[in-house]
């Protein structure tokens, strides 16, 4: 095997490599003594096929996988005798006139991680915002979820509906006279106002009262998950049977027992924890924030240009998606254009401060371990179909790239963790208010993810839209910071990894039952 350097300019390589064409038909015969005694071929007994008909029989798929997995060699070689730190997937082009009995001639294009002195970590002093829980704010949360326990009773005879009150009644969809599936319900309670059914069929209930019998007449919207029923006119025969009216939830101890607790101490107490948990973690944002500040103010290199463009593509993608659901897509469009200098300035911002840590980490020995990797891909397996988790579970033992993502957003909080512990911290209590303006202002970029070496996350934490260079948002911690050692490349296309359940469709305001009900189980929402 040869390998020759054939660019060396910054952090980008290029290597040509020539395997010659004896190693892949030496592997491959290799492969045929191996499998000749589990064919079977009739008129030969069972182990006795001979081999120049067993290659005959499978050559062509023996010589795919013999020159994909010696090229996965070759890589392997040419990274570690080069002493390479991949920055991301070396791209290797096979050579065009390549055909079985050839030498096989690589082209391989690579960008590496840039050498990052560790930081010195003598004089990180952090400002620590502390919000504490009044008892008004808990009083507002349980107020909040009585609220969500509206119980109704029955109208005053003759009470014509207004919206807030409850209509329960009978109806039948039609399109073009005649019923469709999933468009009919008896007995269905209706809160006015509330706008879970599609536009237009709760107004038309506004003034029904008990008795009445009424059809009216509703457009599916666009985006109805029944594909027959997608912006379509229908019509609804109603009966109407009983208008109720919402009553008062008394707020003491037999209202937390229905909540499954003891007493309303016991309610105001877990809901106190929460809003201290959820306070905790804007303080975390904060703290954060100014540490991610400080690190970048300090420290100005080179990085890998792949690196960049990916976490720019990420970012990009998400602006542009927000951009088209926005009242006027066209100028939110053209703003976040005016400004796309400033969020490539930010994709870059975020690899530096990815390398950052990543090196900080492995300096000081920060690392994720086994037990807590293995509960990360546990966690991660319970958002495919039960018959899909073993299978996912082996794909992220096989994959590097998987792995990284999973592992990504536990490895930046423990170097995270570790900084907190080494710098200076002073407390100060403020308001709600102060913290929040704190986390969002201008001057204090910091809190976003970070994109580290073999990071392999989504990079889906939100982007501000306006003065963006100077304010990443801080809505999602993920990098994999660390950097490790090289990964053989895939050198052919790998199995997919199992598809996710569909998520479930934000619940569609309908009478009628959805198409097919979402595979994907609900999650709760990472904060």
């Amino acid at each position: 095997m040869q390998i020759v350097e054939t660019a060396n300019v910054g952090l980008k390589r290029a290597y040509s490599v020539k395997i010659p064409a004896s190693d892949i038909a030496e592997r491959v015969d290799g492969e045929v003594r191996r499998l000749a005694p589990q064919v079977r071929m009739p008129g030969f007994r069972p182990g006795k096929v001979p081999a120049n008909l067993v290659k005959k029989m499978h050559g062509p798929a023996l010589h795919q996988d013999a020159l994909n997995t010696t090229i996965r060699e070759a890589m392997d070689k040419l990274v570690a005798e080069n002493k390479l730190r991949p920055a991301m997937q070396p791209e290797v082009i096979l050579g065009d006139g390549y055909e079985q009995g050839k030498d096989a001639e690589l082209s391989v294009n690579l960008e590496v991680l840039p050498q990052v002195a560790a930081p010195k970590l003598d004089g990180l002093a952090l400002e620590k915002l502390v919000v504490s829980v009044s008892d008004g704010e808990v009083d507002e949360a349980v107020a909040r979820i009585a609220g969500g326990q509206k119980s109704f009773t029955d109208a005053k005879k003759g009470k014509k509906a207004e919206n807030g009150d409850q209509v329960v009644c009978d109806f039948v969809g039609k399109r073009d006279g005649a019923p469709f599936d999933g468009g009919k319900a008896e007995n269905q309670a209706i809160e006015l106002g509330a706008g879970r059914l599609i536009p237009g069929f709760e107004d038309q209930l506004v003034g029904v009262k008990a008795g009445d019998e009424r059809q009216i007449k509703v457009t599916f919207p666009d985006d109805y998950p029944a594909a027959d029923l997608k912006g379509k006119l229908a019509t609804f025969d109603i009966t109407v049977h009983a208008v109720k009216v919402p009553g008062e939830t008394k707020i003491d101890d037999d209202f937390a027992k229905n909540l499954g607790l003891s007493d309303l101490d016991q309610l105001k107490t877990l809901l106190r924890g929460q809003l201290e948990q959820e306070l905790s973690g804007l303080t975390r944002t904060q703290m954060k924030r100014a540490l991610l500040d400080q690190l970048a103010a300090g420290h100005d290199f080179e990085v890998p240009p792949s690196m960049v463009e990916a976490e720019f593509a990420q970012i990009w993608q998400q602006l542009t998606q927000e951009a088209s659901q926005e009242e006027n897509p066209e100028a939110a469009l053209k703003e976040i254009e005016a400004e796309k200098d400033d969020y490539h300035a930010i994709a870059v911002r975020r690899v530096r401060l990815g390398l950052l840590l990543s090196e900080i980490g492995q300096a000081n020995g920060v690392e994720v371990t086994n037990q807590e990797m293995s509960m990360l891909v546990q966690q991660a397996a319970q958002q495919y179909r039960p018959e899909d988790r073993q299978r996912f579970m082996e794909y992220v033992q096989q994959d590097a790239m998987a792995a990284a993502q999973l592992r990504a957003p536990l490895y930046e909080d423990k170097v995270v963790d570790f900084l907190f512990d080494k710098a200076e911290v002073t407390e100060r209590e403020v308001t709600r208010e102060q913290l929040q303006e704190a986390i969002e202002a201008e001057d204090g970029p910091g809190g976003e993810h970070v994109h580290g070496p073999d990071c392999g996350h989504d990079h889906g934490g939100k982007v501000p839209k306006k003065a963006a260079a100077k304010k990443p948002a801080a809505k999602k911690a993920g990098a994999d910071t660390a950097p490790e050692a090289a990964k053989p490349v895939k050198a052919a296309a790998k199995e997919a990894a199992p598809a996710k359940e569909a998520a479930p469709a934000k619940a569609a305001p309908k009478p009628a039952k959805a198409a097919a009900a979402p595979a994907k189980k609900s999650a709760a929402k990472k904060g």
